[in-house]
């Protein structure tokens, strides 16, 4: 592929779960992809690896999101690193240290999901968009937005991280009206219940909520469900919408009598 066809894509909390299956979705598109976890991340490692074993460029770059501060020597970086950045994911994020009622939530556990969850995509996005902007391409641009099935659901039993990710719908939208103009579209996708490291806490729970009904589709959501869909958008597939929510959730969202 000539270096002016290459498409390059940023993808952070990448080093094991939903955002390795991101990565490499995008690699098995034909994308080089930079891959962004935690300073330090032994897993990043890998992900790169296995990225480069499907025959594309992999770079990693650690950084914590919500080090706001950092985020426009981060994206210099990473822009540096194969010649710009055709998508971005973000990715990244956690859940609550412990599951409890929503009278039980501190101000420190509420205000360390807003600053992961939201602040910092927030941010990034904007840093990120200013650049693509200063750069014109003559290509599609995407930015694709993780955010959760509990934009829709209540859980009382982590209230904060249901408010942190509840303002990424209309952070998505938002960006979407200013960048279209760009060539830059904008998506959400909302994962359901996804078979991951952050679920595996509840994995009884839902085990049985699946076999009572709970989706129509009757299974765990694999990280490799939402890789697919992100790759689909980032490739141009929907390149006539923006500011579209994708959910990926078995049907969970689906109303039935």
């Amino acid at each position: 592929m000539e270096e002016q066809q290459r498409r390059t894509a940023l993808v952070t909390g990448a080093g094991r779960g939903i955002g390795r299956a991101i990565a490499l979705a995008l690699a098995d598109a034909g994308f080089d992809v930079i891959v962004n976890d935690l300073p330090g991340s032994d897993d990043l490692a890998h992900t790169a690896a296995a990225v480069q074993q499907r025959g594309r460029r992999a770079v990693a770059l650690g950084l914590d999101i919500s080090d706001v501060a950092a985020h426009d020597g981060f994206v210099d970086q990473a822009w540096s690193a194969l010649g710009g950045i055709d998508c971005l994911v973000n990715n990244a994020g956690v859940s609550v240290a412990r599951r409890d009622d929503i009278l039980a939530v501190t101000p420190e556990s509420f205000d360390r999901l807003i600053r992961i969850n939201l602040r910092g995509p927030f941010f990034l996005t904007q840093a990120v968009a200013k650049r693509m902007v200063a750069v014109p391409a003559d290509h599609l641009r995407t930015i694709v937005t993780i955010s959760s099935a509990n934009v829709d659901f209540a859980s009382i039993d982590r209230a904060e991280y249901c408010l942190s990710k509840a303002p990424l719908a209309m952070m998505s939208q938002l960006y979407a009206a200013r960048l279209a103009q760009h060539g830059i579209n904008t998506y959400e996708v909302r994962p359901g219940v996804i078979r991951t490291q952050m679920t595996s806490v509840a994995k009884d729970r839902y085990d049985q909520a699946f076999a009572n009904g709970l989706t129509p589709i009757a299974r765990w959501g694999e990280a490799e469900d939402i890789g697919r869909a992100v790759a689909m958008l980032a490739s141009g597939a929907l390149s006539y919408s923006t500011g579209e929510t994708l959910r990926v959730d078995g049907g969970l969202a689906v109303r039935r009598l």
